[in-house]
């Protein structure tokens, strides 16, 4: 059955799906500072001396990354039901990215030099203090740009909040949809925003990879 394409709906939608594009964008600022925060809390506690640290975070880790994102939102939205869908959303996307982001974190500090490990145990320096001061700094900056890649990625992922009804842009656009029998078109604008909003960031993100990297 041919369809011609509903200009007059795009128009229509298109506030509601910009209301929606902020919450998606606050899921995906908020979910990238968890993720980019506990990543690194993370990293540093898989390097702990104990098994009794390193064996529990490596379990966690392990479930975290065993289990599809949308049922870790089902199930997190089961449980917390006094809290507010965008919050078990941000902290659901934020638990699993840094699973991920934690990885980075860690092949970051592998590069900083062992020299600059001894350095500072030759200057007699404390723990907190040797990863504040020398360690951190040169390992965070080797890997931003591949925690910007993640945060783009969560981005690209925040449609499944829609499970949990988080008024994001896909929920809104298959409201929309719904309400008026118009899917190609909403779904459409609703893609096409996705892409002008990623897609200079990647670019971005390459430029600052590139700079980086000399």
């Amino acid at each position: 059955m041919n369809h011609d394409f509903d200009w007059g709906a795009v128009g229509d939608a298109f506030p509601l799906l910009l209301d929606g594009f902020w919450t998606t964008l606050l899921a995906t600022v908020f979910g990238t500072l968890v993720a980019a925060v506990l990543g690194l809390a993370i990293a540093v506690a898989g390097r702990a001396p104990s098994r009794l640290v390193t064996v529990p975070v490596k379990a966690v880790m392990e479930f975290v990354r065993s289990t599809p994102l949308i049922v870790q939102l089902v199930g997190a939205a089961a449980l917390f039901t006094s809290v507010e869908p965008l919050t078990v959303g941000i902290v659901v996307l934020g638990v699993h990215y840094a699973t991920y982001t934690s990885e980075v974190y860690r092949a970051g500090i592998d590069a900083v030099p062992k020299g600059q490990w001894e350095a500072c145990r030759a200057l007699s320096l404390s723990p907190r203090r040797t990863w504040q001061a020398v360690i951190l700094p040169q390992a965070v900056r080797n890997v931003v740009p591949a925690l910007g890649n993640y945060a783009i990625s969560m981005f690209k992922e925040t449609p499944f909040l829609a499970v949990i009804t988080v008024h994001e842009m896909v929920f809104q656009a298959r409201d929309y949809g719904t309400k008026h029998f118009v899917y190609t078109e909403v779904f459409t604008l609703a893609g096409l925003i996705f892409l002008v909003a990623s897609y200079p960031t990647s670019l971005l993100m390459r430029k600052l990879e590139k700079r980086l990297g000399h």
